[in-house]
């Protein structure tokens, strides 16, 4: 789903006109943006919480040379699903299940990754995590 996408749903169920719809879509865009930008967390009822962590500097390696290299602090954006949310998701995927269409959505048709020890992707050689 686009942007695009949004401002026609809302120019279909709220009845504004196309520009309307967009401007409003936009507001809404940039007052959330903004909160973020801020360090607020979001919460949309219905939907999940939009929140901004800080991460600490650490230490991490070159994968090609192995030298020790410090990854800077940063801030990310984390995103946690409302139990509604989270259940709407549950439902959709077993009525896909019931359809027989349940290949695009289970994850179940993926190798299942080897718990210990860690590997590279390229070589598939265990990873020195020291």
């Amino acid at each position: 789903m686009t942007k695009a996408d949004i401002v026609e749903q809302v120019y279909e169920q709220a009845g504004l006109p196309k520009k309307e719809s967009g401007e409003v879509v936009e507001r809404v865009f940039g007052a959330l943006k903004e909160a973020i930008a801020n360090g607020e967390k979001v919460k949309l009822s219905g939907f999940g919480n939009f929140e901004v962590r800080t991460k600490a500097s650490r230490i991490g390696r070159n994968l090609k040379t192995g030298e020790a290299i410090e990854i800077s602090a940063r801030r990310v954006l984390t995103f946690k699903p409302s139990q509604l949310l989270r259940a709407a998701l549950n439902v959709r995927r077993a009525e896909l299940m019931a359809d027989g269409t349940s290949e695009e959505v289970s994850s179940t048709n993926r190798p299942a990754a080897a718990a210990s020890p860690k590997t590279t992707a390229k070589t598939g050689t265990p990873k020195d995590i020291s």
